[in-house]
């Protein structure tokens, strides 16, 4: 039986980004990164809420401390609660480069990992000149090694955090490494190679089976590629440009996938109003998510 995937939040997102599953809340919470907006959605009375950020948000990570988020901005990491609206910035990212923050995913030590992107000037090219970063639960920041990127995406980690996967979304190849929990990391390795489609793989999330599911920008699809590798499932989107996939519901067997209306035509976006929407679809029989890690990291609470 084929997955259909239906829209749930007709956001009207331009560059919906960064979906995740608060199994506390059972709530649902994703960005706007160019509208510098965070959406929250109950699915179980259809609640829908936003918040304005100060700048930009790429990504975040919840928080072992109940009603926090770690925000990462597009200069900066930053706390924020939710019911006061206090933001606490961390630190600056790559201050003095052409860049903002990107793609991002807690460990499952509870260490923020994220990358950053090239924003170059008018239309030139990305060039590979970010990188890819670790928030420490004492709030020290780290380079990860591993190369510079244009456009970091799909940062995600295997059941029992031993292998992370991360990809340069122009190079159109997942690759992992392995991970260790004193945060040293291997060698890269390719997990997908996709130079064969018409798009981009872009963010990511990982089942309890260790199934990977991938948001391939321009593609309109979800693909899941089993933990070696290889192609299990294809979920179609009535959604250009999906970007980022997650397991969430009270089971966690729903996916969640949001999209972005950013750079399509005109006429598309007048004719195809799904773009940029909230969506869901039933996960295949067996497979559920994996609780999201949490950034173990505290806000001064002083």
């Amino acid at each position: 039986m084929s997955i259909v995937a239906q829209p749930v939040v007709a956001a009207d997102n331009l560059l919906g980004e960064g979906v995740q599953w608060c199994a506390r809340t059972q709530a649902l919470y994703w960005t706007d990164i160019l509208a510098s907006t965070l959406w929250r959605h109950t699915p179980h009375d259809g609640a829908t809420r936003r918040w304005t950020m100060p700048e930009r948000l790429a990504s975040f990570a919840l928080c072992e401390a109940d009603g926090w988020l770690l925000l990462g901005l597009a200069s900066r990491l930053a706390f924020f609660h939710l019911d006061s609206g206090e933001l606490q910035p961390i630190i600056d990212v790559e201050p003095g480069l052409p860049t903002r923050v990107n793609d991002g995913a807690c460990d499952r030590q509870g260490r923020f990992v994220f990358g950053t992107m090239h924003e170059p000037e008018g239309d030139a090219p990305k060039q590979a000149i970010g990188g890819f970063y670790r928030l420490n639960a004492d709030l020290s920041l780290e380079r990860l090694p591993l190369p510079s990127v244009a456009i970091s995406n799909s940062l995600a980690f295997s059941p029992d955090g031993s292998t992370m996967y991360f990809c340069d979304s122009p190079t159109r190849r997942i690759q992992c490494c392995d991970y260790a929990a004193d945060g040293s990391l291997g060698a890269p390795r390719t997990f997908v190679d996709l130079a064969g489609i018409d798009g981009d793989p872009d963010g990511s999330t990982v089942d309890a089976e260790g199934g990977l599911w991938n948001a391939q920008w321009g593609m309109s699809r979800v693909v899941r590629y089993r933990a070696d590798g290889r192609e299990d499932t294809i979920v179609p989107l009535p959604a250009r440009q999906p970007t980022r996939p997650a397991l969430g519901g009270a089971t966690l067997d729903t996916l969640y996938v949001t999209s972005a209306r950013d750079g399509l035509p005109v006429d598309c976006v007048r004719d195809e109003p799904r773009n940029g929407a909230l969506f869901s679809a039933p996960a295949p029989a067996g497979v559920c998510g994996l609780a999201e890690a949490r950034f173990a990291g505290a806000p001064s609470l002083g």
